[in-house]
């Protein structure tokens, strides 16, 4: 049975709620649902072609999950107005890192032809 899907979706659905929890709780609900908004930073993945490929790293391939993305949510979280946004935003790159990773495990030219792979060649 491949876990991957379920750990992923679980990960972007269910775990908004648990950082909430451990970290905002007197307002956990609230703070959950605004991470688990983050998730319309997908919405980026209309403009591909084909929109769902299950062998495409999410990072670095979309503009809202590009390098430069991710570098103005890390930025972000400096600033308290945005702050659960950025955490939310950070959490979903973390996500589709994790979900990239274990598609390479199983995939080394998916790994080859990422764009991971070029910003670490680039070292």
């Amino acid at each position: 049975m491949n876990f991957q899907p379920i750990v992923h979706y679980s990960l972007h659905l269910v775990f908004p709620f648990i950082i909430a929890w451990f970290f905002f709780r007197s307002n956990w609900r609230v703070t959950g649902l605004i991470i688990l908004l983050t998730l319309l930073v997908d919405i980026d993945h209309i403009f591909a072609t084909p929109i769902f490929d299950p062998s495409r790293c999410s990072i670095g391939y979309h503009p809202l999950h590009s390098f430069w993305a991710i570098g103005i949510y890390i930025v972000a979280v400096f600033f308290k107005k945005v702050r659960l946004v950025a955490i939310g935003l950070l959490f979903h790159m973390f996500t589709d890192l994790i979900d990239c990773t274990w598609t390479f495990s199983r995939c080394h030219e998916c790994f080859i032809s990422s764009k991971i792979y070029s910003l670490l060649n680039s070292f």
